[in-house]
């Protein structure tokens, strides 16, 4: 990922609860079949490996998990929100015009090699993690064990499991941290007061700065 060294983000832990928050993430890969993509639901074991391991299934059908088990290299692309920064946001511009308009947002990149499970007990494993993780917080959350033995075996045999322990990661925080304090300030200000809530999910992220 190109990700100029302003916008470089380093720290573990935010990379990490960035993942955590993402709900749906871009598995990519190229193999015999060519250049694929995946969008699918993940789960992240920060205490896992060094930097992590996600877990995820593919449907059986999906024949990304061929070049997967073929050895692969995988990509999982993690976005976050985005916003469109208006040169209008920048009080410098009233000195100096030269200014024109960019992109701010968030975004991690893990890469590894995964492994692929046919076997029905982590398959089992994975997809209630998964359930569970979005269960969360509903008056009657539904689980796994609800659906009947013999329908839950047929749909595991429909879908395939992966386990990736990430071997490298990237993260990008394109904050407007190359501004000055006052434009900074400004483009905070801009997105907040949007009624766009990407918007203002970034110019919370840039409270933080």
């Amino acid at each position: 990922m190109y990700n100029s060294k302003p916008h470089q983000e380093h720290d573990l832990g935010r990379l990490h609860q960035h993942m955590l928050d993402t709900r749906l993430a871009v598995l990519i890969s190229h193999g015999e079949q060519g250049l694929l993509a995946t969008h699918l639901p993940v789960l992240l074991d920060t205490a896992e490996g060094e930097f992590g391991t996600v877990y995820a299934h593919l449907a059986r059908a999906n024949r990304q998990w061929h070049d997967l088990e073929q050895g692969a290299e995988a990509l999982l692309v993690f976005p976050g929100a985005d916003a469109y920064v208006s040169p209008s946001y920048y009080p410098s511009k009233a000195d100096n015009p030269k200014v024109v308009p960019t992109w701010n947002y968030l975004a991690v990149h893990a890469y590894g090699a995964a492994q692929v499970i046919h076997e029905p007990a982590p398959l089992l494993q994975i997809v209630s993690r998964l359930t569970e993780r979005h269960e969360q917080g509903r008056s009657q959350p539904w689980q796994v064990a609800d659906a009947p033995a013999d329908y839950l075996d047929g749909m595991l045999r429909a879908i395939v499991g992966i386990r990736l322990p990430i071997a490298r990661l990237q993260g990008a925080r394109k904050l407007s941290q190359n501004r000055s304090a006052e434009d900074l300030a400004g483009v905070r200000d801009g997105l907040a007061a949007s009624t766009d809530y990407l918007d203002n999910q970034l110019a919370a992220q840039m409270r933080h700065l």
